[in-house]
């Protein structure tokens, strides 16, 4: 039986996001400056006020304010009416030294041997229904803000925009999990205020359905017929939302663990990323378990594949790594014994993670809004300021989990053509 299936996204300017922003600008920032920096940093925004709190091991002297005030200011923060401004918004930092306890258990004389900066275990997904090998509810879902965002900065179709926003896509599958149509959208989106609440519904709606969407199909050739006047939209549902970011809901760095994954499909370990340098296996195994599941269905072994692996802090080797190809496996083997091979191609101590994926590198605030995953790799160069305002550019090499660089070797090691 046909079943329904929903995942939501939200902004870059919804509160949580914000935090997270901050949080990963920090991040790039110490390991601009000392690629060995251990970070955990937390970011609480709330109306006119950010919280900084955190542990710290770094030979680094930031400005966290204006670390932090850059980031809000790119955002689009820059109104006094929003009650959340990049300039005149006060910034308290509680940052302190990281416990030398934790540290004892991670760094090593042999950097090969690094132990993982905490217990736990991560997730990675990964399926054929997109090209990009994510699930397409959350990709929509990304992709609706992404262009939202874009609308808003280009200020010329739409100029009543404002940076809060909110999306949902509702999918029908059919029996054997493939998406048949979008069955409901839905657009929460901050705008400036209207002399009339009923007109200015009737006018976020067109431009959503009229503007938006189309933007939006675009991106998405091979569903284009996906989007026909059966969906049922809900564009801002409640009514008016001039009330927004900081000052409508506080913020938390880490709040957004589904939206940043895989929008519920698969599943989720509870660790969050944003404000964890790469030696938190939290967000460094995560990558690399996504980075698996990926080159694991590009290379034909599966259709679909969730990928788990799990730590306890301070050991090098992880505890196991468990594969569930959900049925869809095209080699005669159980998922136990493809997981004995994925554990043979793929080392995941956290030393090798950070190495093979390049995690030691000022890469994190581009991971900050819209997903951690399915993005595109790059390579960019980005400007970083020391606390005298010197520049320091560095070139980068973005999303590096994305990567179809082992496809070659899980096709020989599973026989695959």
């Amino acid at each position: 039986m046909p079943y329904l299936f929903t995942s939501e996204s939200v902004s870059e300017g919804h509160p949580d996001k914000i935090a997270d922003q901050i949080s990963d600008a920090l991040i790039d920032n110490f390991l601009a400056f000392d690629k060995n920096s251990k970070v955990a940093c937390e970011t609480l925004v709330t109306t006119g006020q950010v919280v900084l709190a955190g542990e710290v091991k770094s030979n680094a002297y930031l400005d966290v304010q204006e670390i932090a005030r850059n980031v809000i200011r790119k955002i689009g923060y820059t109104k006094s009416e929003y009650m959340f401004e990049a300039n005149s918004c006060g910034i308290l930092s509680a940052i302190h030294e990281q416990s030398p306890d934790i540290n004892q258990g991670v760094d090593r004389k042999n950097k090969e041997e690094q132990g993982a900066g905490d217990q736990g275990m991560m997730f990675g997904y990964a399926t054929n229904e997109t090209q990009n090998y994510m699930p397409l509810a959350l990709d929509l879902a990304n992709t609706l803000l992404i262009e939202l965002a874009a609308l808003r900065r280009e200020n010329k179709d739409i100029k009543y925009l404002r940076p809060d926003a909110k999306s949902q896509v509702t999918l029908e599958y059919s029996d054997d999990h493939k998406p048949q149509r979008i069955d409901a959208i839905v657009i929460s989106t901050q705008h400036d205020d209207f002399d009339s609440e009923k007109s200015m519904l009737k006018k976020i709606e067109k431009d959503m359905k009229e503007i938006l969407i189309p933007r939006v199909i675009k991106k998405y050739p091979e569903y284009k017929h996906f989007f026909n006047n059966k969906i049922k939209y809900h564009i801002n549902p409640t009514g008016k939302f001039v009330i927004g970011g900081p000052h409508g809901d506080t913020g938390l760095t880490g709040r957004k663990i589904i939206v940043d994954t895989y929008g519920g499909k698969g599943a989720h370990g509870g660790g969050a990323f944003s404000g964890k340098d790469p030696s938190k296996v939290d967000r460094s195994a995560a990558y690399a378990t996504r980075h698996i599941a990926k080159n694991m269905v590009a290379a034909g072994l599966c259709d679909e594949v969730l990928v788990q692996v799990s730590y306890a802090i301070g050991v090098a080797q992880p505890m196991g790594i468990f594969v569930d190809t959900k049925g869809t496996a095209k080699v005669d083997m159980n998922d136990g014994e493809i997981a004995k091979i994925i554990s043979s191609v793929f080392d995941m101590r956290p030393y090798a993670i950070e190495t093979r994926l390049k995690l030691r590198n000022p890469i994190y605030s581009a991971t900050a809004a819209y997903g951690h995953m399915g993005r595109v790799n790059e390579v960019k160069e980005v400007v970083f300021y020391d606390h005298n305002k010197k520049p320091k550019t560095i070139k980068v090499e973005l999303f590096t989990w994305e990567k179809l660089d082992y496809v070659a070797k899980v096709k020989k090691a599973f026989g695959l053509k």
